[in-house]
């Protein structure tokens, strides 16, 4: 694998941390729970970790003791993560361990004792190569893989407008660029998940995990607008014409209660059989 150009910004992972909280399966949890191993501390391996999210809203959920061990390049985003662990379910603890580094280097010497690898909104923006390293990894370690939040590429909003389909389209197209030689996986990554872990006898299941927004998180909607119309007009300039009264449309519908979004992502969780 190989970390992606750019920055994810803390205000960003802040403004969407209740969205994807709200999002991500609990009927998979209920799968994870019951694959960890009993009466044990679980360890788990948060890769493209952040600012720690995806502990705070899984840790509370597992009852079990847990040891969570948070991989990111970003070595700020880990700061973050470490002040603010997540929760522990009632009568267990819960510790967080923070691994500064490239996911490019990992080996699977550095997830030796992993009851669980996890991982959020990464798998789209990894080309196909990469994520076939990541699968590779999960599965030779034999243990459960929960990998959330991954784009699918359909958005829907009401009330409808003329532009929505175009501007999805080039959205998609966006999210497939190549940056710097890498083409990214973008709303495929999904269905090439699924055929990779497949491919390596592991158990597959598959939820649904979309964004609901609208008035009720309207800075995390108008930010989420803002990206998808400048991709959308980056991947094709002849929308630029459109975007400015399109945006404002959107904005005011959005301030007078009436836009709703919903943004499609899905959870995958992948064990390889024998596991569990």
């Amino acid at each position: 694998m190989t970390t992606v150009p750019g920055s994810v910004t803390p205000h960003w992972l802040r403004l969407r941390e209740r969205a994807d909280a709200l999002a991500r399966s609990d009927r998979l949890v209920a799968s994870v729970s019951a694959k960890l191993p009993d009466g044990e501390t679980a360890e788990i391996h948060d890769l493209g970790s952040g600012s720690g999210s995806m502990g705070r809203w899984l840790a509370p959920r597992l009852p079990t003791s847990q040891r969570w061990v948070l991989h990111d390049r970003d070595e700020a985003l880990l700061e973050i993560a470490a002040a603010h662990p997540p929760a522990a379910p009632d009568g267990h603890t819960v510790l967080v361990e923070v691994a500064p580094g490239d996911l490019a280097r990992l080996v699977p010497g550095d997830l030796s004792g992993a009851s669980l690898v996890t991982t959020s909104a990464l798998a789209d923006i990894l080309t196909l190569a990469e994520l076939t390293t990541l699968v590779d990894l999960c599965t030779g370690l034999g243990c459960p893989a929960l990998l959330t939040l991954s784009v699918t590429g359909d958005v829907g909003l009401w009330p409808p407008d003329p532009l929505d389909a175009e501007l999805a389209s080039a959205f998609n197209d966006h999210q497939r660029r190549t940056v710097d030689g890498r083409t990214l996986l973008g709303p495929d990554a999904p269905r090439r998940m699924v055929e990779l872990f497949a491919a390596r006898r592991a158990d597959v299941e598959v939820a649904s995990s979309p964004w609901r927004l609208g008035f009720e998180t309207r800075r995390l909607t108008e930010e989420w607008l803002a990206g998808w119309v400048g991709a959308a007009c980056e991947q094709r300039p002849g929308l630029g014409g459109f975007a400015d009264s399109y945006l404002a449309l959107r904005r005011e519908q959005l301030v007078d209660g009436l836009l709703e979004v919903t943004v499609g992502h899905v959870d995958i969780l992948a064990t390889p059989r024998g596991s569990g």
